[in-house]
């Protein structure tokens, strides 16, 4: 067992987990820093993208502002709402216009090609592009005028869609706002935050963003979209020491968000298609593991249907979360684990779409996070190249290979990340060798059985007792063994 006594007495933890970070980066294939190349190119670029077209709106006027995580600085959209007559809305979200400075085959380009992703681990994030880009040239800054893509989507009093546009503007935030300080003001918990009062009519705007948001939910959900909660770890440092582990979950602002995304990200995908140009989708297949989710169905008295049906797992999902609302991220968790993993595709003119299983779209293109995401950016350019009828900057055999790409490297990042917090789990966890916990199964294959604990959002491996264990199962675990540096956690079952 490694204990790093010398570092964790001196508690260096960031410091510690952000070499670990560093090194899962390289182990895995990404690269954690810039090229040369890419540094070079980026001392050529001085401010940010103003260049306007004839057909470029100038929106700097509306009530635009951003919603992200407290620590966020890479600003890629904004959003602002409009009532309408009969209860009606439009929304318009404005993504940051990375591609006026991020040119295809470029060096920087080819960074961002080759990672396809910002990574982000509890000590460091290794981004896609140069933070003088992803936080301020490109980033949609409070204040700031920039050039973005405006996805205007127009919904009936029901949430229903009645026509939406893609277009170029200039736009300029007018706040930056936090989630979780958003989410208690809307939720009656807070106050409203200092930023929103600053300027007039946004707290009135953002009350309409969030009737809209809420009316695309329900529809969403109505049709077969999952209700499902899960739990991610946010690391707490009290300086350079990492003092706990805590549980970020979903709340109303962050809903506001996810709901206008995925209605810009089909909007995107439609567009392309209406265009005549391919697009690269974001798709999840049929679940592979049905028949464990109805085992767990039935564990807790519901029926599911023998062939995959979103509506009906849906409708299992919401009565399960009525019966037992303190365990329903334990359950989304196992549901979320044996839907399987998403991946890229290439949706090619006429062609059938394979859809988004969980949440009950056809249509959806990654497109609303340029600074931070390979394929929204690919995503841009081919909008950008429709909206001027120019030819495709992709060629079909080129999009499908970056898909592929695309798939795996995310994957690899995943893995980067899932690996720096078990690292930062164990250090919190090294004192309590011997202790048991109330945990869940997560993953069981032949590479092994992992299970996550119920009061601690912490990951490890069953190393001891997994016979017999699936996705799902709860049981009680040993905590027999931690490695810092590998991020390994070891349980035995003993209930």
């Amino acid at each position: 067992m490694v204990t790093y006594m010398t570092d964790t007495d001196n508690r260096q933890h960031r410091s510690i987990l952000q070499r670990i970070a560093h090194q899962a980066m390289l182990e895995r294939g990404l690269v954690p820093d810039f090229p040369p190349q890419a540094l070079a190119e980026l001392d050529g670029i001085h401010g940010p993208a103003t260049r306007a077209g004839e057909s470029t709106r100038d929106l700097r006027n509306l009530l635009w502002c951003s919603i992200d995580n407290d620590d966020s600085r890479d600003l890629d959209q904004l959003t602002v709402a409009e009532a309408l007559p009969n209860g009606a809305a439009k929304v318009l979200v404005a993504i940051a216009d990375v591609d006026a400075v991020v040119k295809k085959r470029s060096a920087l380009d080819d960074h961002a090609r080759r990672n396809t992703t910002s990574v982000y681990t509890v000590a460091a994030t290794f981004p896609m592009l140069p933070e003088k880009l992803s936080t301020d040239l490109t980033s949609l800054n409070y204040e700031s005028d920039r050039l973005a893509i405006v996805i205007e989507v127009v919904l009936a009093g029901d949430g229903t869609l009645q026509n939406s546009d893609i277009y170029q503007a200039t736009v300029r935030n007018r706040a930056k706002l936090a989630y979780n300080s958003v989410a208690g003001w809307l939720e009656g918990s807070g106050p409203m935050p200092q930023e929103i009062g600053t300027v007039s009519g946004l707290d009135e705007n953002l009350r309409l963003q969030d009737r809209v948001a809420q009316k695309l939910r329900a529809l969403r959900h109505l049709q077969g979209a999952l209700d499902l909660e899960t739990i991610e770890a946010r690391p707490v440092f009290d300086g350079d020491e990492l003092k706990d582990l805590a549980a970020d979950n979903s709340n109303q602002a962050k809903d506001i968000i996810e709901d206008f995304m995925i209605a810009a990200n089909g909007v995107a995908a439609r567009y392309l298609a209406s265009k005549d140009f391919p697009s690269l989708r974001r798709v999840v297949r049929v679940p592979k593991r049905w028949d464990r989710i109805i085992e767990l169905a039935a564990e807790r008295g519901s029926k599911l249907p023998s062939a995959p049906d979103a509506k009906a797992l849906e409708q299992f999902l919401v009565s399960a979360k009525a019966a037992d609302p303190l365990r329903f991220p334990d359950l989304s968790l196992s549901v979320v684990k044996l839907l399987g993993p998403g991946e890229y595709v290439v949706q090619l003119p006429g062609g059938s779409a394979t859809g988004h299983f969980g949440l009950a779209v056809k249509d959806y293109a990654h497109s609303t996070a340029p600074n931070r995401r390979y394929p929204d950016l690919i995503t841009q350019r081919l909008m950008k190249a429709a909206m001027g009828r120019s030819a495709q900057p992709y060629e079909n055999d080129e999009l499908a290979a970056l898909a592929q790409h695309c798939t795996e490297e995310e994957d690899v990042a995943k893995k980067v990340e899932r690996q720096v917090t078990k690292s930062a789990a164990a250090i919190m966890l090294e004192s309590r060798i011997g202790e048991q916990f109330d945990a869940i199964v997560t993953g069981a294959s032949v590479k092994g059985t992992w299970v996550r604990l119920l009061h601690l959002p912490i990951e490890g491996r069953l190393a001891s007792g997994y016979e017999g264990m699936d996705v799902g199962r709860q049981l009680r675990a040993q905590l027999i063994r931690t490695d810092v540096e590998r991020g390994y956690i070891d349980f035995k079952r003993v209930a």
